[in-house]
């Protein structure tokens, strides 16, 4: 390629810039009265099943190179710069900066809007509930170490409901201002450490394993630690200027963790959206009373995707369920099957429902 076509072809690509960037403001003015009468009518702006809808579109139009995740993540900055001009959103998340879950909740909000770091799962909750931030992002279950308990219970408990979700794909590094063979502990996030627990066997049989609120929070410790490693993505050691030691050290190469978004209402269906709905409950006391509960589901061929108890905390031996299945409670046979569930159990509420995603 000669210099005279390099010129040319940049010169081409200074135009089309020039009419990406007027048309990018056209939609977001755009988006933006579509904001003001959300706002009158007391709709929030974040819809995720809207962005869904958008986001398939988006897909449909595009005839290539540009591949369909890349085309996604720079949509997902412009309706966050929409919302951005729109409303002053503040998304809170389980801190410091740099976890998983901030990592989620910039993936499913972008970076256009305020993020607030939150010591533990539980402020998540509380600082939703009392209006200091208009969401949350919670880790809910993770690939290969199964369910976030303390997530799970909160959600009996709140009044607040599942809107969307999140899947992040997780690689585990090692940090530390020591060497391997001087590392005599190691801290993080519970969840982290067990999704690692083959290679710390393998590699560190005798250090000490030391769980802590977050995988950040454990980097951030060890700067000013000797002997002391860490366990959290390749984010937090660059933010906490720790260097990594090894990358990659979580057993399993397809390991994904699941995050909630949670807020104070629910959101309408949406026609042509797949969702997911979750709820919670309990049995009576008697023989077949689980397949009683669910057979409503199997009889309409509604498929339940994932069942999950956890000790309810109210009496000995008693027990919660976490169901979540595929559809919205606004759908015939699925809300007939919640009539019949609720006359056969003890108990049962609906956690939310929100748009079903591929992980």
């Amino acid at each position: 390629m000669n210099k005279s076509e390099l010129e040319s072809l940049r010169e081409e690509i200074d135009q089309i810039d020039s009419e990406i960037v007027k048309l990018l403001n056209l939609r977001v003015s755009r988006a933006c009265k579509i904001g003001k009468i959300k706002k009158l009518s007391g709709v929030d702006p974040y819809d995720p099943a809207r962005e869904e809808q958008v986001f398939e579109k988006l897909a449909g139009y595009s005839e290539g190179p540009l591949r369909e995740g890349s085309l996604r993540t720079v949509y997902r900055e412009i309706i966050s710069a929409s919302i951005a001009l729109e409303k002053d959103m503040v998304i809170g998340y389980l801190g410091p900066e740099a976890t998983y879950t901030h990592q989620a909740a910039v993936k499913n909000f972008g970076s256009g809007l305020e993020y607030q770091a939150l010591p533990d799962i539980p402020d998540v909750f509380s600082s939703v509930e009392a209006g200091h931030c208009d969401y949350g992002v919670v880790p809910i279950e993770n690939s290969s170490e199964g369910a976030v308990n303390r997530s799970l219970d909160l959600l009996v408990d709140s009044e607040l409901t599942i809107i969307a979700q999140v899947f992040l794909r997780v690689r585990h590094c090692l940090f530390s201002q020591s060497s391997l063979a001087d590392i005599g502990e190691v801290r993080s996030k519970d969840q982290a450490l067990a999704q690692c627990a083959d290679w710390l066997r393998a590699q560190l049989p005798e250090a000490r394993l030391v769980p802590v609120s977050s995988t950040a929070e454990a980097v951030r410790e060890c700067r000013a630690e000797p002997g002391v490693a860490a366990i959290a993505g390749e984010l937090a050691g660059q933010i906490y200027e720790v260097p990594m030691i090894e990358g990659g050290i979580q057993d399993r190469s397809d390991n994904v963790t699941r995050f909630l978004v949670v807020a104070k209402q629910s959101l309408p269906m949406r026609e042509g959206v797949s969702y997911r709905t979750s709820l919670v409950l309990s049995l009576n006391d008697e023989v077949g009373a689980l397949q009683k509960a669910l057979k409503p589901f199997s009889e309409r061929g509604i498929n339940l995707c994932k069942i999950e108890s956890r000790p309810s905390k109210r009496k000995s031996w008693d027990y919660f369920f976490f169901v979540d299945f595929l559809g919205h409670p606004e759908e015939d046979g699925v809300s007939q099957a919640l009539k019949e569930l609720s006359n056969a159990c003890a108990f049962s509420r609906l956690l939310g429902s929100y748009p079903e995603l591929d992980s």
